[in-house]
């Protein structure tokens, strides 16, 4: 009889509890660390920090006019005008008015050319890499907390640190009221909650340095690595999976991630837009994985071992349905596997990883759809093995795919424009 306690590490994961650990054995040198500086009266002089004035922001837009004006003077309360350059990839609706108006600067491609290409024809365009010492790749329905950059640019400080990612979080304000659209609000910001405190907070402990992805919606890098990064790679659909195999491949440096660093993203609320989503970002993944030629580093044996599980316990999750139905209808399956076990293994587990993030995140409305998440998980583990094989058949042109925009909710905007601070002066 298959123990219910094998399934149950196949829906948690043994990549989680693994770095689960590691991010334990983290916070704990951490503290340890700063009770010495503090005993000792030994701080670190901060002579190579890096102050928000060497900080640009490279903003790459296409008919992004529902909420470029909230993301823009979102990162202007931060930072000056002058220090954020939008480019408008072939876009047809007011982006480049409501760009200039926000007084920032701005470019425009020639054609749509798709976000990675934008990207590459901004930071030359605009002379990013002389002129600048971090660049901050920001997508236009991304917002950063008023906190972002005195939690992110101190990791800087240490000049093994090449990419700060960002700690992602779901921008509750512009989901619709309708119970789908809530679902896969909840649903999305469970998924980045668990994976952030579960496993990035780990992989990015210094003795790992084993992230996957810096977000490519609200991640800074140094302009002395981004001539070493093939941004616009051919064929990709996505650019943040490859750049960051990109850094561990070419051994560019570390990676930092802290859970106090967040940036907001709007995440698709309709459920043909979200399907689209998930396939495109696990296309990403894996086409990211093709290029990639592994290394004897911890980066590359924590690859190989997210891979092993995501395909085992991808079929587990696919499967279990069937398993299931099969359990309660033919005795011999339920010999081995029977009903109990299934309950216990798979639904209790994932009932668990729910009750943590409610924890964590203090949002009780997780568990309003709480027996609602293993059924997207199975989608969402449908969709990644779905997408391998086209990874390797066929290309794509990485030109826009985005949800649907929403306008950003006006009490929320009044929240945030209390908690920030002043703009700086232009």
């Amino acid at each position: 009889m298959i123990p219910a306690w094998l399934l149950a590490l196949l829906v948690v994961g043994a990549n989680v509890t693994f770095w689960s650990t590691a991010g334990v054995l983290r916070l704990l040198e951490d503290r340890l660390r700063l009770v010495h500086r503090t005993v000792s009266g030994r701080h670190r002089p901060r002579a190579g920090a890096v102050g928000r004035d060497e900080v640009a922001v490279l903003m790459a837009a296409h008919n992004e006019e529902p909420v470029l004006a909230d993301s823009l003077a979102a990162i202007t309360a931060s930072l000056p005008p002058r220090q954020v350059h939008v480019i408008s990839d072939g876009s047809t609706d007011r982006t480049e008015e409501i760009a200039e108006s926000a007084g920032v600067r701005i470019a425009r491609t020639p054609a749509n050319i798709g976000k990675a290409r934008a990207l590459c024809y901004g930071i030359e365009h605009f002379g990013l890499i002389e002129g600048y010492s971090v660049v901050l790749l920001l997508d236009a329905d991304s917002r950063l907390t008023p906190s972002y950059f005195e939690r992110a640019l101190p990791l800087f400080d240490d000049p093994e640190i090449v990419v700060v990612a960002c700690c992602a979080r779901t921008e509750w304000s512009a989901t619709p009221r309708t119970p789908l659209a809530q679902l896969l609000t909840a649903h999305r910001a469970r998924v980045y909650s668990l994976l952030q405190r579960l496993m990035k907070f780990g992989q990015a402990w210094r003795h790992a340095n084993a992230i996957s992805i810096a977000p490519g919606f609200a991640s800074m890098y140094r302009t002395k690595v981004l001539p070493y990064l093939e941004i616009d790679a051919p064929g990709l659909v996505i650019e943040d999976f490859n750049m960051t195999f990109e850094v561990h491949r070419n051994r560019l440096g570390r990676i930092a991630f802290v859970l106090d660093a967040v940036a907001t993203t709007q995440d698709p609320n309709r459920f043909g837009e979200y399907v689209r989503q998930t396939h495109r970002w696990a296309l990403g993944f894996w086409q990211a994985v093709r290029r990639y030629r592994p290394r004897p580093d911890v980066f590359s044996f924590a690859l190989a071992a997210y891979l092993f599980e995501l395909v085992l316990s991808g079929v587990l999750l696919c499967a279990a349905p069937l398993l299931a139905v099969l359990s309660f209808l033919l005795p011999p399956v339920a010999a081995v596997l029977p009903p109990e076990t299934i309950g216990i293994g798979v639904l209790a587990p994932d009932v668990a990883l729910t009750v943590f993030v409610t924890c964590a995140e203090r949002r009780f409305r997780y568990l309003l759809w709480a027996p609602l998440y293993l059924p997207l998980r199975m989608l969402d583990a449908a969709l990644a093995l779905a997408a391998a094989p086209r990874a390797w058949l066929r290309t794509s042109d990485g030109r826009w795919r985005s949800p649907t925009r929403t306008a950003f909710h006006p009490r929320e905007n009044a929240t945030r424009a209390a908690l920030g601070s002043s703009a700086p002066e232009p």
